[in-house]
């Protein structure tokens, strides 16, 4: 394991390099493409070092997923691959500048969920994503009073960046605190699962380096759990659990999946564990809501983003694959917004049953099954919904990793998706929509005839019939 930890890092420093020399700087050009990049200054070294430092992190995370000795080496692996990214200019996505400029549209009082980034405008309009800069922010009000308060401690962009990373860190912190409890609780390894969690190639490079609030959401909502399992008969315990999820839905709306599960952790009547958990979220998130003086806005903005077509959501990608086969018939043929509609209703549908079916385990087992059945939810979420940025991987990955080990096709899905975005930002996926929804949907029909017929296999093995 002394060979995974340090040829890991090696993958971390080729990766840092790629960032400083092609990451997503202010200056950087918006419409760069992998072949302006290759052509540009140091064009060869930044794919080349990125593309390898990613399959070398890749293979150090993959090979030691069931050999790690400890959760204290497994976090301290983690934490020293995770260090080069500190001081690092924003890598793998431009997101940061649209939080320095949600931050900044908040103190001169411009309200974010009524206005976009240009109404300000913005002191780094030019460095934020075109497609963002008229589109009113999805964030909750959690995460607009962090930005508020990074723009006004760090006062230049430097500064900023290196605060929104101490506060990715401490999301990640949550996350490495709570999780081994969860583990335990469902027979899993816990060193395993903070390696899983907490050691993937999504987590320095995008997660932290670009930085991402899921590290935010993610550590509030595995506290929140970790608090209800803990003590899931204390009221105390039950209210803060619950207030700990209502921060995490007031930076992404997301959690809100996860909190009817929690609800089946507690050991109460249903009505009170309702009423504790669903009033603590209810609570805190009221109390930022109130504090922040923002309202809701943030709600019908998170629609802004189906305009992204990309097949890397699923549900996409079959959609306009069907398109593609119906424009010979008809130029304005488009069946996107149709199968995402249908995605959102089996999802609906998905999570109703999942959480049906934690609450029908016995009551000794519900703790693992809601648990799981959180995990499965975010799942289902991330599968179905009509947009898939790479860091949404790491929502189920995060619980899975506690509730099963059974998550090698999620850990493919994070590998894959750490390699469709380049250091400055750019989706690999805009540029290969063809074939790339194709490709991926013929994937996903072979996927699902695999699984029917393992049902079916299933179904007809005769189990073996025991005596007394």
């Amino acid at each position: 394991m002394t060979f995974i930890r340090w040829f890991g890092l090696s993958g971390s420093v080729m990766l840092a390099v790629a960032g400083w020399l092609g990451g997503a700087h202010p200056d950087a050009d918006l419409r760069s493409t992998p072949v302006s990049i290759a052509q540009g200054p140091y064009g060869p070294a930044i794919l080349g070092l990125w593309l390898l430092g990613t399959a070398i992190q890749a293979y150090a995370w993959w090979s030691g997923r069931d050999r790690v000795p400890s959760v204290r080496w497994g976090l301290v692996t983690a934490l020293l691959w995770s260090l080069p990214f500190l001081l690092t200019p924003p890598v793998g996505s431009r997101d940061f500048y649209s939080y320095w400029c949600q931050g900044e549209m908040f103190l001169h009082d411009i309200d974010p969920y009524r206005f976009g980034v240009d109404a300000l405008p913005c002191t780094y309009l030019e460095t934020v994503s075109p497609i963002w800069r008229e589109s009113v922010t999805p964030y909750g009000p959690m995460f607009i009073l962090v930005a508020a308060f990074a723009v006004w401690l760090g006062s230049n962009l430097t500064t900023a960046l290196v605060l929104f990373r101490l506060v990715t860190l401490a999301g990640m912190a949550a996350i490495a605190a709570g999780l081994p409890a969860l583990a335990r609780r469902c027979g899993v390894d816990p060193q395993r699962a903070v390696w899983v969690a907490l050691a993937g190639p999504l987590i320095g490079a995008h997660l932290l380096g670009a930085p991402h609030n899921d590290a935010v959401m993610l550590g509030f909502a595995v506290l929140g759990f970790f608090v209800i399992v803990r003590a899931s008969s204390h009221p105390v315990a039950l209210v803060a659990g619950g207030a700990l999820l209502g921060l995490a839905f007031s930076v992404k709306a997301t959690t809100v999946v996860l909190i009817p599960f929690a609800v089946l952790i507690a050991a109460r009547s249903f009505l009170a564990a309702t009423a504790l958990v669903g009033g603590g979220a209810l609570a805190s998130f009221g109390v930022v809501t109130v504090t922040s003086g923002l309202g809701f806005g943030w709600v019908p903005a998170m629609q802004g983003s189906v305009s992204l077509i990309q097949f890397s959501s699923p549900p996409t990608a079959v959609g306009m694959t069907i398109t593609y086969l119906g424009r010979p018939f008809s130029a304005d043929f488009n069946a996107v917004p149709f199968v995402r509609n249908v995605a959102l209703a089996l999802l609906a549908v998905t999570l109703v049953w999942l959480w049906v079916r934690a609450l029908r385990t016995p009551a000794q087992y519900r703790t693992r099954a809601a648990l799981r059945g959180a995990a499965l939810a975010l799942t289902a979420f991330v599968v179905l919904s009509p947009v898939f940025h790479p860091w949404y991987a790491l929502w189920p990955l995060t619980f899975l990793a506690a509730t099963t080990v059974r998550n090698k096709a999620m850990m493919v899905i994070t590998i894959i998706s750490a390699f469709i975005v380049l250091p400055d930002g750019s989706g690999l996926t805009r540029f290969v929509k063809f074939p790339g929804a194709p490709i991926v949907t013929i994937v996903l029909i072979v996927l699902a005839v695999r699984y029917f017929r393992q049902r079916q296999a299933a179904a007809r093995t005769p189990h073996p019939v025991t005596t007394a």
